[in-house]
């Protein structure tokens, strides 16, 4: 079932095939709103060394985790157990560092070759966003480069952050939820897991990015190193006038026994904050992209949330 819904999309030879993959694209985000990039270029090993890192920094004490401590004003930094879910009326069951270039980092004496390492993944991963968002570009009626340049890192008022997450392990937590079911704010999520840490769940059936509608039936979704997962947010779908759907999805814990730890790292395309957010056939009014954000989060608090991915 996953395979059908969530389609596996190759980047191979991007440049000779990039109108094939384009379809490809399109087509699992109109429907999906999720899909599966392989051959994209960055490598199990490069994964591999992000996760250790993870791991590296999860694993210290908390006193030592809170030097590089959360700010609620740039949502950076380290938090445990914060994300309360309107969605579940409980806290999600983990623990995350949220970075951006210009953010506080873990000391290299804490965690060594923790920035240098985590910023050559992040370029990894901005450039096969700009890939995708390229040809999502294309394919909506704007210039090729519209929605790369409004996710352009270099900028100083680029919102994107990369995000290490962290779910403790539970003894009694059987079908509950270790992230709450909600959509993302931003633009284009790409989600890294590894083998054997499932608990991802996918739901499409959303039709407006101010619904909060959705299927009936959430699909498992495995976990594996290497491939990205990849999923529409709520800003896309605003921008494609609702043409590319910003799904529901959650992480639930296992349905016997004990849930292990899980590691995941998403890495959150959420545009320039002055950059003017508005979509080809014009159904929404311009707004900024700092806007938007804000009104966002008016709209959905005390609802159904959309916040960050699992």
């Amino acid at each position: 079932m996953a395979d059908r819904l969530v389609p596996v999309i190759s980047l191979r030879d991007f440049e000779a095939r990039r109108e094939e993959i384009t379809k490809q694209l399109v087509e699992a985000a109109e429907f999906a709103g999720f899909f599966t990039l392989v051959d994209h270029g960055i490598s199990v090993e490069e994964i591999e060394a992000q996760f250790a890192l993870s791991k590296t920094f999860f694993d210290l004490p908390a006193e030592v985790k809170g030097r590089t401590p959360h700010d609620r004003k740039t949502n950076n930094g380290w938090e445990y157990k914060a994300q309360l879910r309107p969605s579940t009326g409980t806290y999600d069951q983990k623990e995350s560092l949220w970075l951006m270039r210009s953010s506080q980092w873990p000391s290299d004496t804490d965690v060594p070759e923790f920035r240098k390492t985590t910023e050559h993944f992040m370029a990894k991963c901005a450039s096969v966003s700009n890939q995708v968002l390229s040809c999502f570009s294309a394919a909506l009626g704007f210039p090729e480069g519209h929605l790369t340049t409004a996710n352009d890192v270099t900028r100083a008022d680029c919102m994107t952050q990369l995000r290490l997450i962290h779910y403790p392990p539970s003894e009694n937590a059987v079908g509950t939820w270790r992230a709450g079911s909600h959509t993302d704010i931003g633009c284009l999520t790409l989600l890294f897991q590894r083998d054997g840490e499932d608990g991802l769940e996918i739901c499409p059936g959303r039709e407006s990015y101010t619904s909060f509608g959705m299927g009936d039936t959430f699909t498992p979704l495995p976990a594996k190193t290497g491939p990205i997962v990849v999923n529409i947010g709520d800003m896309l779908m605003a921008w494609s006038d609702d043409r590319l759907k910003s799904n529901f999805h959650r992480v639930r814990a296992k349905d016997t026994g004990k849930s292990p730890s899980r590691y995941s790292i998403a890495y959150f395309n959420q545009g320039r904050k002055d950059f003017l957010l508005q979509g080809p056939e014009k159904k929404y009014p311009p707004i900024t992209v700092g806007e938007w954000f804000a009104e966002s989060v008016a709209r959905n608090f005390g609802r159904q949330v959309a916040t960050s991915p699992s």
